[in-house]
Parts: C-alpha cells; structure tokens; sequence
C-alpha cells in the first residue's frame, strides 16, 4: 500500500500477494500442462507462445489500464476550469490522505456510478458518471470519491488488472481447443487415448474457473476495504452508506441495455451495474449491500463513541 494517512489493511495486503502468487503459479502450471499434453518440440513452442502472450497481455493490462477503462466507458478527462467542484473535492481529499492528486475524468452516462485505476498513484485516474453527480449530494460524492481514491491508494486496481492475465489466456486456449476440436484436432497415442484439442480444453477450463473465484473474492475484499478507508478518512460513513444505498437503488431506473453494456467494468465499479438480483454469490464482485451497511454502521457507531467520550473527557477536565 501507498504511504497515505488511509487506514492501512493487512489482511487486503496479504490476499493481494497470495492471489497474485496464486495466480502466478497457476499459469505455470498451464504452460507446463500445454507442453506435457501436446509433447515434442511442437508442444514446447507452443506453450512457450501461450507463455509469452500472457506475460504480454500482463504488461499490456500493466501500462494501459487507464486508457483502456476510460475508453470502454467513453469516459473523457476534465480540467479543473471544466469541473472546478469535482476537482475541489477530489483536492481536499487528497490533501486529507497525503497523496499525489489523480487525473479526473467524467463519463456521460445515466448510470449511476464511478470507478478508479491506473498502474500507480501518479498515474491514476478517477471517473464518476454524470448519472451520479446528478444522483448524490456533495457530502456522499465525497464518501464516494474517499472510496475510490482507497483503491489507488491500496493499489488493488493494478493488482486485479494484472491478475486478470492468467483467466484471458486460459479463455484463449479455451477457444483455441474449441476451434480445434472444429476440425477433428488428433489423439495423442492411438485411438482410445483423449484427443489433444480435449485435454487443453479441459486443463485451461480448470485454471480459468480457479482464477476466476480467485479474482471475485479478492474483489469483494477489496471493496470492504475501501468503505472503510474512505469512511475512516472523511469519519462520514453515513454519507457513504447513503451513497450506495442511492446507487443501488438508481440501477432500477437505467435500462437493461445501458447495463449490460457496462457490465465489463463490474469488477471496478464502486457498485455492480445489475438490478433485481441477490448479490450473495459465489460469483459476485461486490460483497452485499446489506454486509457494506453494517459495516459502515459500526464505523459510524466508533465515532459516535469517541466523539461521546472527547466530550466526558473535557467535562471531567
């Protein structure tokens, strides 16, 4: 985590360098069942190929995340001359937690939401639609862009972006057996052994649904992490209960069309874009509102406590 005055998070610590560790050796693994499964030294080039697109897929999620993120939401950076009370606020709070200032970005859209990332705190960048500037007042638009700036500051963005590289190029070698299996593909020794095209699809099925659990829980974690940092350092839990309470209850209103068309950026949205479903699943890339809640009702209880005991102190003084 970035040296900011955010609460530090051991435990989001510890999951992000177990994931990452995880994931890593997963990959390996793929690459070293691909050569064991093909065999020769046509098995080894090909592996070696998977291998190597999947740590450039990893640079290239590394470098451009940013750019890629705001593309896919048609987001476009603004100046502070073109939005000085969103970049009034996203200053306080900077200076507030210690930390370099992020670009600042707007993207139109109904949807209610907003969502962080970049390969490092000085290049980070922070989104909210205009559907939520219209939606939330200052006060929780302040608890949300707290929020987001926790996933900088926690550099969980870039750790779920790189991550992501094993579940693509095991979806790759998924495809790339379907499409083999479209032509017969062939069987390693005789007839009754399983065909090629099948045992890749099988083993690259396996590593993708791992890193896809993998993935979804670190990605719940992180976003508990981030209600608290944020709620910790504007000390307003309330207001950012209040902002996903709206939140949720606005993706009633976009259309089924306008949410599957986000729905890519779940993962980095400070709430999923879906309406008329239970978020208590395995899959689920958000913890449930109701488990946010609660958690952002006892921080609020915490200060209301220490603000209750200041006050004793100063009587009995």
């Amino acid at each position: 985590m970035a040296r900011t005055r955010f609460v530090g998070d051991a435990g989001l610590t510890v999951r992000m360098t177990t994931v990452m560790f995880l994931l890593g050796g997963l990959f390996v693994a793929l690459v070293v069942a691909l050569m064991a499964i093909a065999g020769g030294y046509g098995g080894m080039g090909f592996a070696l190929i998977v291998g190597f697109i999947g740590i450039g897929i990893a640079i290239y999620q590394w470098w451009s995340s940013d750019t890629v993120a705001m593309k896919a939401m048609r987001a476009r950076e603004v100046s502070p001359q073109q939005a000085p009370e969103l970049h009034a606020m996203v200053d306080r709070l900077c200076v507030l937690a210690d930390m370099p200032k992020p670009r600042v970005g707007v993207a139109d859209t109904r949807l209610p939401n907003a969502f962080a990332t970049g390969r490092s705190p000085d290049r980070s960048v922070v989104v909210v639609t205009t559907g939520i500037l219209q939606l939330l007042t200052a006060e929780e638009l302040e608890g949300v862009l707290a929020h987001e700036l926790a996933h900088v500051a926690h550099r969980d963005v870039l750790v779920m972006t790189v991550a992501s590289s094993a579940g693509i190029v095991a979806g790759m070698v998924t495809q790339g057996a379907q499409y083999g299996a479209m032509f017969g593909g062939h069987r390693r020794e005789g007839n009754s052994a399983l065909p090629v095209w099948l045992l890749m699809l099988l083993v690259s099925m396996v590593v993708y649904a791992v890193s896809f659990l993998l993935l979804k829980l670190l990605s719940r974690y992180r976003e508990l992490s981030a209600d608290r940092a944020g709620a910790y350092l504007t000390m307003k839990p309330a207001a950012l209960a209040s902002a996903l309470q709206k939140i949720s209850g606005g993706m009633n209103a976009i259309p089924d069309r306008d949410l599957r068309a986000s729905q890519a950026m779940n993962a980095f949205f400070i709430a999923p874009a879906i309406k008329g479903v239970s978020l208590r699943t395995l899959t689920s890339t958000h913890p449930s509102l109701e488990q946010r809640l609660e958690q952002l009702a006892r921080i609020q209880a915490e200060a209301e406590e220490a603000v209750r005991a200041g006050r004793e102190h100063i009587v009995l003084t």
